[in-house]
């Protein structure tokens, strides 16, 4: 059984649900509205598959003003709406209650518009992140936010949690790279923020919905910042027999004020299986990185130089470039297809705590002390480059028990992620999984500051709720909103 808790849902709203799914499809497509309980258990959790509650009703709207429409019908009738995009939150970001409607935006599948002279792209927000790229490629460019789950994942959630990605380290993560949004609100109405061209309001609004987890609005469409190829890439992996020693040469390497596209850590539990899912032929040492450089051949031949210097003072088992496109493939495969070949070891809870790079190797040794602790395994897969780590904590969901301590590890992982002056999250956002841990990193007034944004944006508290703010906290806003 879960420690994380969520409200009762509300008998109310579940009785009305003939009259809730009439309204729906009377101003809507057929075909977009889901409402029989077998068909709406296919949006019952997310990629946190611990937990799960089946929906009301699901929408998959094709339009922004099909989205506007369900909210609006939503807000009319005071039903919870729970934001989706491709359900690859590892945070419980898109986790229904039984008294909500899940509006999804996978159907808003356009490109609209591609200007390579001014480095933007305008697509709909269920294309997925791998596509927009792909889309790109004609024209020499590229966008640079890449999570792993960059093949499903959509720019719908991108932005809703601020993903990051491998190439984060040099190019940002999606905040950097978002222009402009079309976005509907809580009622209904349809806003435009930001876009291709700088101007306007000295209010950062766009920052306030890049990572707002759908608190605030279901974004329908994105204007992104795109960038033109460069020259050549080329990867380089690292080997150590020590996982301090590895994260040691983390931090001397940005600390050497190189910066390098990515730089990416694996730990030997990860490589045990990455290596029998993907044979991408890593060294059987207790950590890898992946250091990835990019310019022209003299700059590329330069940083790997300088690197190889800052590597060798630190003893590695292995240094290995890649001298071709094949070679380049096989360093990152295994990389790209970790999570995966993890999965094969059991279950696991992912997190995604973030660190200074200078406290990488004492975060790394007190992880390994909690392991032991615990009793439970730890994989370290992540972006080392930026801190944001992934520890996976493997557990076994059919033994009793096992959910709990791992819960309470990932906590305790997390909690000392703040303590080293970092943050709970990177880019998975908060969901219901961090959700009670928010007040180890915020002081109540700055936790009421974020609500009262939250109560401007939906004074109805019906967008994503019982997510992101501890339910104590946010108690006196929703009886508030419920009298409204």
């Amino acid at each position: 059984m879960s420690t994380i808790a969520m409200p009762a849902p509300d008998a109310t709203i579940i009785a009305r649900k003939p009259q809730i799914v009439a309204a729906l499809l009377a101003a809507l497509p057929a075909d977009t509205v889901i409402s029989d309980p077998e068909e709406t258990r296919a949006y019952e959790c997310d990629a946190l598959t611990a937990y799960r509650c089946p929906p009301l009703a699901v929408v998959l709207p094709r339009t922004t003003d099909e989205v506007a429409t369900a909210m609006r019908i939503c807000h009319d009738m005071k039903v919870p709406v729970i934001p989706r995009g491709a359900g690859t939150s590892l945070a419980g970001g898109a986790l229904p209650t039984a008294d909500s409607v899940v509006i999804g935006t996978m159907r808003l599948r356009e490109f609209l518009e591609i200007d390579t002279a001014n480095r933007f792209i305008r697509v709909q927000t269920g294309v997925t992140n791998l596509s927009v790229s792909a889309e790109l490629e004609p024209e020499g460019f590229f966008y640079a936010p890449d999570p792993s789950s960059q093949l499903a994942c959509t720019i719908a959630g991108n932005i809703g949690m601020n993903s990051g990605g491998a190439h984060c380290l040099k190019y940002g993560v999606t905040t950097n790279n978002l222009l402009g949004v079309r976005m509907v609100l809580a009622t209904g109405e349809i806003v435009e923020l930001g876009g291709p061209h700088p101007g306007g309001t000295d209010l950062d609004l766009l920052g306030l919905i890049c990572g707002s987890e759908g608190q605030l609005a279901i974004v329908t469409e994105a204007t992104l910042r795109i960038l033109p190829r460069p020259e050549g890439a080329r990867p380089m992996l690292i080997g150590f027999d020590d996982a301090e020693v590895a994260g040691e040469c983390v931090a001397r390497i940005i600390r050497s004020g190189l910066i390098p596209v990515a730089i990416e850590y694996m730990d030997d539990v990860c490589l045990r299986a990455v290596e029998s899912f993907a044979k991408a032929g890593y060294p059987d040492c207790t950590a890898v990185l992946i250091v990835e450089v990019e310019g022209s051949e003299a700059e590329i031949a330069d940083q790997i130089e300088r690197i190889h210097a800052i590597a060798s003072e630190l003893n590695p088992v292995e240094f290995r470039s890649s001298r071709n496109e094949a070679e380049s493939l096989a360093i990152w495969k295994g990389r790209k297809a970790a999570f995966g070949a993890m999965g094969r070891l059991g279950d696991y809870l992912c997190l995604d705590g973030t660190v200074p790079v200078s406290k990488l190797p004492y975060t790394l040794r007190r992880i390994g002390e909690m392991s032991k602790e615990y009793g439970l395994e730890v994989a370290n897969v992540f972006h080392a480059g930026d801190g944001n780590m992934h520890p996976l904590i493997l557990f076994d969901a059919n033994r009793p028990g096992d959910l709990e301590r791992a819960e309470a590890f990932g906590a305790e992982i997390l909690k000392l992620c703040v303590d080293v002056g970092g943050c709970l999250t990177g880019e998975h956002g908060v969901g219901i999984e961090k959700r009670d841990l928010m007040t180890s990193q915020y002081a109540p007034d700055d936790m009421a500051i974020q609500m009262e944004i939250k109560d401007v944006f939906d004074p109805g508290w019906l967008l994503n709720p019982a997510k992101v703010f501890p339910l104590a906290a946010s108690e006196p806003y929703r009886a508030r909103a419920a009298q409204r």
